[in-house]
C-alpha cells in the first residue's frame, strides 16, 4: 500500500499519479488524523503548540517525500503573516504583535494536514470514505475539490507566468505596492475564476454522461 511515487524523466510526462494511500481504511484513518491535528491547532493551549509544530512537520516531511509541493503554503504564510503583522501593529502596537504571529502559526498548522492529505491519499479513496458518512453527491464534490488542488496549482502558475510576460505589475517586489492589488485580481484571479468555472461545467457534464446520482449505490474508481 505504502510506496514511493516514481520520478519522472525529463520531457517525460507521467501517465498515473500515485499516492501512498490507497486503501479504504487507511484513507479513514488519514482522514480522522487530518481532521483531529487541525482541530487541534486552534484548540489547543500555546504550551502544547510546540508538540502539535513537530506532528505538522513530520507531515510536511513525508509530504514533500512524496511529491508535495510546499511553495503554496509558503507563500499563504508569509502573505498572510505580513498583513495580520500589519494589523496588529496598526492596531494593538508592537507589545500585542506577538499574538498576532501564533495566530497565523495557528492558521498555517490547520491547513498543514489538509495539504498533505491531498498528497497522501488517493482522491477516489477520499470520496468512498466520505459517502460512508455523507451523501453521495456531497462526497463526490469534496473529493472533487480534493483531486482539482493539484491542477489549481498549476493554472494559477501557468496564469501568473503568462501575464508576467505580457508585462502586468504582480511580481512579488511589486506587489509591497497596494495600487498593484487591484492588476493581480484582474490579470490572475479572474481568469482563474473563469477557469474554475469552466472546469466545475465540464466535470458536471462528464458525472451527468456517467449517469451520476441514477443509482442508489455508486461505484468508485478501481485501485
Amino acid at each position: 500500500m505504502w510506496a514511493r511515487r516514481g520520478v519522472r524523466a525529463p520531457g517525460v510526462r507521467r501517465a498515473k499519479r500515485h499516492f501512498a494511500v490507497n486503501d479504504t481504511r487507511w484513507c479513514a484513518l488519514a482522514i480522522l488524523l487530518a481532521l483531529g491535528l487541525s482541530s487541534c491547532a486552534f484548540l489547543l493551549p500555546l504550551s502544547w503548540l510546540h508538540y502539535l509544530g513537530l506532528a505538522n512537520l513530520l507531515l510536511l516531511i513525508q509530504g514533500r517525500y512524496l511529491g508535495g509541493r510546499l511553495r503554496g503554503l509558503l507563500v499563504i504564510f508569509t502573505s498572510q503573516l505580513a498583513i495580520t503583522s500589519l494589523l496588529y501593529l496598526l492596531l494593538h502596537g508592537l507589545e500585542r504583535l506577538p499574538e498576532g504571529i501564533i495566530a497565523v502559526c495557528r492558521i498555517l498548522m490547520a491547513m498543514i494536514p489538509g495539504w498533505w492529505l491531498s498528497v497522501a491519499c488517493s482522491p477516489q479513496r477520499i470520496g468512498e470514505v466520505l459517502s460512508f458518512c455523507l451523501p453521495h453527491k456531497w462526497a463526490f464534490v469534496l473529493t472533487a475539490c480534493f483531486g482539482i488542488l493539484p491542477y489549481l496549482g498549476q493554472e494559477t502558475r501557468e496564469i501568473y507566468q503568462m501575464q508576467v510576460m505580457r508585462g502586468a505589475n504582480i511580481r512579488l517586489k511589486s506587489l509591497w505596492r497596494p495600487k498593484h492589488w487591484r492588476e493581480l485580481i484582474y490579470c490572475v484571479l479572474y481568469p482563474l475564476l473563469i477557469q474554475l468555472l469552466k472546469l466545475s461545467k465540464q466535470m458536471a457534464t462528464a458525472a451527468r454522461l456517467r449517469q451520476f446520482g441514477r443509482h442508489p449505490k455508486p461505484t468508485h474508481w478501481p485501485y
